[in-house]
C-alpha cells in the first residue's frame, strides 16, 4: 500500500511538470508570435495551451491566453473570448492578468462599465505593477468620453490613469521583459537588413539573397526578409526563385496582400499551368479585400484561361459593380459572354465599351471585336463595315482594320474593295505578308493574274515560310498559267513547310494527275483524304471521285 502511494505521488510530480513544460513552450510561442506575428508561432501556442488545459483544467493562464491567440485568429467570437476570460476569473480570482485580459475584451465589445469594474480590480490586486492595466482602462474611459456626452470626472480619470500608467511602467517587469525583447529582436533585423541593401547596393545580389535568407531563418521574420529576397529575384528574371520565397510568405502568413498578389502575378505571367494557384490567391485576396475590382477583373481572365467561362461573366460583373463606368471591364465582359453564345449581352457591352472609348488605340480594337460579332454571328455585314471604319479612323495606322475590312468585301465578292482595303493596309505597313497573300487572293479572283503573282512572291519573300502563300501561287501557275511544274514545285514547298496542310497535299495530287503521273497523284489523294477528317477543308466526295476516276478505263 505505501508502495502505490509513492508511485501516485510521483505521477502526480510528473503532471506537474509536464503541465509547467507545455505552458513554458507556449509562453515561448506565444511572445514569438506577438513579435514576429508569424502563423506558425501562434498555431503552436495554441496548441501548446489547449495540451496544458486538457492535463490541467484548473490553470487561469490557459485559458485568457488561448482566449487572445483564437480570437485575434479569427477562429471565436468576441462573446467567446469573454466567457473564456471570465472562466480564468473564477478560477483565480486575484490573477491580475485573468482581470486585464476580461477587461480588455469587454472593452472591446463596449461594454464599458464591466471593462472599467475589472480593469480597477486588476489595478486593485496589485496597485505598483500595474502599467498595463491603467493604460487599457485610459483608452476605456477616452472610448466612453467619445462615445457618449462628455464628462469631465472621467476626462480628469482618463488623465490620472494615463499618467499613473507610463509612470509604472518603469517598474512593470513584463511590460518592461517585453519591450526588451522586442528592442533585442529589432535590432538583429536591422542589422540583416542593413548587410543585405549593403549587398544590394553592391550589385551582390546573391549575398544579399545568402544574407535575407540566414536572417529569415535566425529571426523568424520571414514575411519582411523573403519579401526582399522575392524582390530581387524578379528583378533579376529569377521568377522560380521568386514564387518560393512569396510561397514561404505565405506559409506563415495565408493572408499577406502583397505575397498573394505578387505570387498571383508570376504565376500569370511565368507558370500558366498553374493557374489554379493564382485563383486561390486572388479569391484569398477577395476575403481581405471584398470590394477590389481589380481583383475580380484578374480573376476573370485567368477563368477564361480555364475556359471557365461562366465564373469568368461572374467575376467580370462583380467588377463592374465596384466601377460601372470601366470600359476594360465592359470589354472583358462581353468577351466572356461571346463564348456563352449571349451575343445581344455581349453587343451592349462592346458598345459601351466603346462609347467609354478610353483610348482611340484600344477602342478601334474592341469596335474590330463587336464588328466581327456583326458580321460571324449577326451576318450583318452593314453594321460591321462601319465598325471597321470607325476603328481605322480612330487608329489611322492599324493594318487590321483594313484587312478585316478586305477579308469583309472579299466575302462579299466585291474584290476591287477588297484589292484597296488591303493595299490601304499595305501602305500602313509594307512588310506585312499576310496583307499581300490576301491581296494576291483579290487579285487572282479578279482576273489580275500577274498583279496576283507579283502579290504572291512580294509575300514569299517577306515570309518564306508562308505555306498558304506557296499554294496559292501553285493554283495560279496550274490553273491560270498551265505551268504544271512550276505550280508542283510550289505545292512541294508548302507541303515541306506544313505537312498537314490538306489543301496543298490535293492540289499536288491535281499537279500529278496532270503531268499523267497517276500513281503519285494517287498517293497525295489519299494523303488529303486522311487529312480532311481532321481539318474538314475539302468535299470528301469529291476527293474520293478524283481518286477513283484517276484509274478508270
Amino acid at each position: 500500500m505505501l508502495e502505490q502511494k509513492d508511485l501516485t505521488g510521483l505521477q502526480k510530480n510528473k503532471s506537474i511538470e509536464d503541465v509547467s513544460r507545455l505552458l513554458e513552450l507556449a509562453r515561448i510561442a506565444h511572445e514569438k508570435y506577438l513579435m514576429r506575428n508569424n502563423s506558425e508561432d501562434l498555431n503552436c501556442a495554441v496548441d501548446y495551451y489547449i495540451r496544458a488545459i486538457k492535463k490541467n483544467p484548473s490553470i487561469p493562464e490557459t485559458y485568457y491566453r488561448l482566449a487572445s491567440l483564437l480570437w485575434e485568429n479569427g477562429q471565436i467570437s468576441l462573446e467567446s473570448a469573454i466567457e473564456q476570460c471570465k472562466t480564468a476569473v473564477n478560477i483565480d480570482p486575484k490573477n491580475q492578468n485573468a482581470h486585464i485580459y476580461t477587461g480588455y475584451f469587454l472593452q472591446l465589445a463596449s461594454k464599458f462599465d464591466e471593462a472599467e469594474k475589472e480593469l480597477k480590480n486588476a489595478i486593485n490586486l496589485n496597485p505598483f505593477s500595474a502599467a498595463r492595466p491603467r493604460l487599457i482602462l485610459a483608452t476605456l474611459l477616452y472610448e466612453k468620453i467619445n462615445s457618449a456626452k462628455p464628462s469631465f470626472i472621467e476626462f480628469v480619470k482618463m488623465v490620472y490613469y494615463a499618467c499613473s500608467g507610463c509612470l509604472t511602467v518603469l517598474w512593470d517587469f513584463p511590460s518592461i521583459k517585453m519591450l526588451y525583447k522586442n528592442i533585442t529582436d529589432d535590432s538583429k533585423v536591422l542589422w540583416y537588413s542593413a548587410c543585405g541593401t549593403f549587398f544590394e547596393k553592391c550589385n551582390k545580389k546573391s549575398l544579399a539573397v545568402k544574407t535575407y535568407d540566414d536572417a529569415a531563418e535566425k529571426t523568424g521574420r520571414n514575411e519582411f526578409f523573403y519579401h526582399k529576397i522575392g524582390d530581387i529575384c524578379v528583378k533579376e528574371n529569377a521568377p522560380e526563385i521568386a514564387l518560393d520565397a512569396y510561397r514561404k510568405v505565405l506559409e506563415s502568413h495565408p493572408y499577406d496582400r502583397n505575397a498573394l498578389l505578387k505570387t498571383a502575378t508570376i504565376i500569370q505571367t511565368y507558370f500558366v499551368s498553374e493557374i489554379d494557384t493564382a485563383i486561390d490567391c486572388y479569391n484569398k485576396l477577395l476575403e481581405i479585400e471584398p470590394k477590389n475590382d481589380k481583383v475580380y477583373y484578374e480573376l476573370g481572365h485567368l477563368y477564361l484561361q480555364r475556359s471557365n467561362y461562366l465564373s469568368a461573366v461572374n467575376a467580370f460583373n462583380l467588377a463592374l459593380e465596384q466601377d460601372e463606368e470601366n470600359p476594360f471591364y465592359h470589354n472583358s465582359l462581353a468577351f466572356a459572354l461571346v463564348q456563352l453564345d449571349q451575343y445581344d449581352d455581349a453587343i451592349e457591352h462592346y458598345q459601351k465599351a466603346i462609347n467609354i472609348n478610353p483610348d482611340p488605340i484600344w477602342t478601334a480594337i474592341v469596335c474590330q471585336a463587336l464588328g466581327s460579332v456583326y458580321l460571324e454571328i449577326k451576318e450583318n455585314p452593314e453594321a460591321a463595315i462601319v465598325l471597321y471604319q470607325t476603328a481605322s479612323v480612330l487608329n489611322p495606322e492599324s493594318e487590321d482594320c483594313h484587312i478585316a475590312m478586305g477579308d469583309l468585301f472579299f466575302s462579299q465578292e466585291d474584290y476591287e474593295s477588297a484589292i484597296k482595303a488591303y493595299c490601304d493596309a499595305i501602305k500602313i505597313n509594307p512588310e506585312n505578308a499576310r496583307a499581300y497573300g490576301k491581296c494576291g487572293m483579290a487579285l487572282w479572283e479578279n482576273d489580275f493574274l500577274e498583279e496576283a503573282i507579283v502579290a504572291y512572291n512580294k509575300a514569299i519573300n517577306l515570309d518564306p515560310e508562308y505555306a498558304i502563300a506557296y499554294n496559292n501561287l501553285g493554283v495560279i501557275y496550274l490553273d491560270g498559267i498551265g505551268n504544271v511544274k512550276e505550280a508542283a514545285r510550289l505545292f512541294e514547298k508548302s507541303i515541306k513547310i506544313n505537312p498537314l496542310y490538306t489543301l496543298a497535299n490535293f492540289n499536288m495530287a491535281r499537279a500529278y494527275q496532270a503531268m499523267g503521273d497517276l500513281t503519285d497523284a494517287a498517293e497525295y489523294f489519299q494523303k488529303s483524304l486522311d487529312l480532311n477528317k481532321t481539318s474538314h477543308e475539302l468535299d470528301e466526295e469529291d476527293i474520293i471521285t478524283r481518286l477513283h476516276k484517276l484509274f478508270e478505263v
